[in-house]
């Protein structure tokens, strides 16, 4: 008789935290069809390539691509091109829906500490929230209130403050590598999710939020049980 080949499933891991700090596109909100329109039309138009310009625009505020993208271009013209960014990204939310879970994940995490932490301004963050159907979080951190885009940490550490958690009792939910590297910079633990976030080494990685079960304690303590990826 042949041998099994059957593999066993990955063993859950279990977190706990004082808060959740939330990223929003490809972490809440899937807006890739809208990014991928808008920055690999910006790149044609700088006669760069497009896919080498989707590497480095997910996560990080569009000047901060922009600047990593034509390094001797001024700074003062990446923000005014940026400002033009967000306002195409505002006008199209053809393709936006939520991650697969986030629906039950964000009633889960009802009344319980979190804040959305976004390179998104404040605008963008609200229709695409809205375009996929998910309830925007009291506090949050989005463009306009950090001196410095991810991969600094500034935007995490300042959803703790307002949560008044320490950044090592915090939990990162993020998918980009500019974001898992603030999470990590920022002394928090980072939950991967989905395909982009596995080649940036977080604490622990989830194809999407179905594999996060959260579960309040008496304390206040947050009990994370994640499902990982099968090998």
């Amino acid at each position: 008789m042949p041998a099994s080949t059957t593999t066993a499933p990955a063993a859950p891991v279990v977190l706990t935290a004082k808060a959740l700090l939330l990223d929003m596109d490809g972490t809440l909100v899937d807006s890739d069809a809208v990014v991928e329109r808008c920055w690999r039309a910006w790149a044609v138009s700088h006669g760069l390539d497009p896919e080498e310009a989707l590497k480095v625009a997910h996560g990080r505020q569009g000047h901060a691509t922009m600047a990593a993208l034509l390094p001797d271009r001024p700074l003062e013209l990446n923000h005014a091109e940026n400002a033009e960014m967000l306002a195409r990204e505002t006008a199209d939310t053809e393709g936006v829906v939520p991650v697969g879970g986030a629906a039950e994940f964000m009633a889960a995490l009802r009344g319980l500490p979190h804040a959305l932490v976004t390179s998104a301004d404040a605008t963008l963050a609200a229709v695409r929230m809205a375009a996929a159907g998910l309830p925007m979080p009291a506090v949050r951190v989005t463009a306009e209130c950090v001196r410095a885009s991810k991969p600094d940490p500034e935007g995490f550490l300042q959803g703790a403050a307002a949560l008044g958690v320490d950044p090592a009792d915090c939990i990162v939910f993020e998918d980009s590598g500019a974001g898992i590297a603030a999470g990590r910079a920022a002394g928090m633990r980072v939950i991967g999710i989905g395909p982009r976030a596995a080649a940036h080494t977080p604490t622990a990685h989830v194809p999407d939020l179905t594999a996060v079960n959260l579960t309040p304690t008496p304390d206040g303590t947050l009990h994370l049980i994640l499902t990982p990826p099968s090998t």
